[in-house]
């Protein structure tokens, strides 16, 4: 047996739970996604996913997708700095750039490697990146390839940025990059504050959108447009997977700083291209966000009736403003158990447990689509009122 086969041997964390019956994890799905999905022969509403818009499912996106596979072939074998670009690649950066009001735009295979690339190396050495310590895990493992000099804030607490920023030289670079949406805890950046700070010591600032683009702000544009503080937002991250239907990501920017990340991020250079159906497919999806704003009004509609019922019914949900709505558990294996009573109930929940937060903090992770009816949520509400009130959690 090798060293690392020695190393690894013992580890049995996730067979405790499989052995228990209650491992939560790569259940298979065998149907589109949708507020209803098959798994396992079983028919569950899916409270789980954060296509926020409910478009993967929508035959205008499929058909996008398979013409563009049609077209292009199934892949591009090769990174978008050598013989990957295709014109829809460029097309889609130059809809996006116009989309977050910025001068130009990178698009990426996937949205994890958009921090993971552009925070190595957008800043470096003599530098500062400054985070709140609940940002995605995206952003940590970006900014630990960094040479810059990493610093973090308690969350959403701007005496505590304030405080890291006082003692930092004016004249150095200074980035501070922050999730526009928590994903996890459904809570929302303190932009305005944020921004203030910005110009009070010479900073710049990256925001994630991953689950703001799609749900706030005019036609889906995010929490930075929300706010109305795209033009003060330095760097706009998003994501396809969630309300674009797609896989893949983007940063958009000043031309300056995305012709410098163009001919220097890493994970953009040595990544293959996105295939032609995920890119079709996303720009699809863009166009009818933008051509049905009463999609994102159905999506608050439901989004608002839930955290109303929730509440009343005495769930502890935290500080939650978006779709993303956490019932606390604050135990490992009652987390755990409440997925799996969700499941046999009929109703797909996530569970959040270490490393997403803190061992004190788990709990289940409920997300809304703009296709979700009130009826839907409903159901899930008094599905989980009684596991919750059979496991002691609420009254």
């Amino acid at each position: 047996m090798g060293q690392l086969q020695d190393r690894y041997k013992n580890y049995r964390e996730p067979q405790k739970f499989i052995e228990a019956g209650v491992y939560p994890y790569f259940r298979a799905i065998t149907s589109k996604q949708g507020t209803e999905v098959e798994m396992g022969g079983h028919r569950v509403l899916m409270f789980g996913s954060n296509a926020y818009t409910g478009l993967t499912g929508d035959e205008r996106v499929i058909k996008a997708a398979r013409e563009a596979l049609e077209k292009y072939g199934s892949g591009c074998a090769g990174s978008r700095f050598l013989n990957g670009t295709l014109d829809i690649h460029v097309q889609l950066e130059k809809e996006l750039a116009e989309f977050e009001h910025k001068d130009d735009c990178l698009c990426f295979s996937t949205g994890f490697s958009v921090n993971q690339g552009v925070l190595a190396v957008v800043v470096g050495r003599g530098d500062f990146i400054i985070c709140d310590d609940r940002d995605h895990a995206s952003i940590v493992d970006g900014r630990r390839l960094s040479f810059a000099t990493q610093l973090h804030y308690k969350h959403n607490d701007m005496a505590d940025l304030e405080r890291v920023l006082q003692k930092l030289p004016r004249e150095a670079v200074k980035l501070i990059v922050v999730d526009g949406v928590f994903s996890m805890e459904g809570d929302l950046a303190k932009l305005p504050e944020i921004i203030a700070l910005k110009h009070k010591y010479n900073c710049s600032v990256m925001v994630d959108e991953a689950h703001g683009l799609g749900v706030f702000g005019k036609q889906g544009r995010g929490v930075c447009d929300h706010f109305g503080l795209l033009d003060e937002v330095d760097l706009i991250m998003g994501t396809f997977s969630k309300s674009l239907a797609s896989i893949g990501g983007f940063i958009a920017s000043d031309k300056d700083t995305i012709n410098f990340l163009r001919h220097n991020c890493r994970s953009y250079i040595f990544s293959a291209s996105d295939t032609p159906a995920a890119t079709a497919a996303a720009m699809e999806a863009l166009h009818i966000l933008k051509a049905e704003p009463e999609r994102i009004e159905n999506l608050w509609k439901v989004t608002n009736y839930a955290l109303k019922r929730f509440r009343e019914e005495g769930f502890e949900i935290g500080d939650t403003e978006s779709p993303i709505i956490p019932l606390y558990v604050r135990d490992i294996d009652k987390t755990f158990l409440v997925t799996k009573q969700a499941f046999e109930a009929g109703i797909f929940i996530n569970p959040v447990v270490p490393p997403a937060c803190a061992p004190q903090d788990t709990l289940v992770r409920l997300a809304l689509m703009a296709t979700h009816t009130e009826a839907q949520v409903e159901r899930g509400v008094q599905v989980l009122k009684k596991i919750f009130v059979e496991q002691g959690l609420i009254k």
